[in-house]
């Protein structure tokens, strides 16, 4: 039986929720849980007949990474992030391949946006250094403590 709380409790405890359920329900039962692609959980909805799996919410957060292994066992993915659908990287697929995080998260929007077009080029500064940069450039810091560990 349908819990209508289910959805409510998967975004407060999961980084990724595949819903076995019609595209509309899901998204009718998640509208009121968004708050930020940064926090929000990946949603991904795979249809009762397996056919297709359609990551909703947190394509560059694990959501595409998710359909994709899910399209192991049937499922077609269907991905719509710009980034991926022209195989281009985004600034959160540089950042996980890197090991780091995101400083100034806003900035994935133009530099996305640019990634689109053209090479963007990853430069790696060593310090003692300080950095200013505009809202167009995405800042990614390394993870000290795991990069220690690697």
């Amino acid at each position: 039986m349908f819990n209508k709380t289910i959805f409510r409790k998967a975004f407060e405890e999961y980084d990724a929720i595949v819903a076995v359920f019609a595209t509309g329900i899901v998204v009718r039962e998640i509208a009121p849980l968004i708050e930020d692609k940064w926090k929000d959980p990946a949603v991904i909805v795979v249809d009762s007949n397996m056919n297709f799996a359609i990551p909703l919410l947190g394509g560059h957060h694990g959501g595409n990474e998710v359909v994709r292994k899910i399209a192991e066992i049937g499922p077609v993915p269907v991905v719509t992030t710009a980034t991926e659908v022209h195989n281009r990287n985004s600034v959160e697929g540089i950042a996980k391949s890197l090991g780091c995080d995101i400083v100034n998260k806003p900035s994935t929007v133009q530099v996305n946006c640019a990634l689109l077009d053209e090479d963007v080029e990853v430069l790696e500064i060593k310090g003692p250094k300080i950095v200013i940069v505009g809202d167009d450039v995405s800042v990614l810091k390394r993870d000290d403590v795991k990069a220690e560990k690697e």
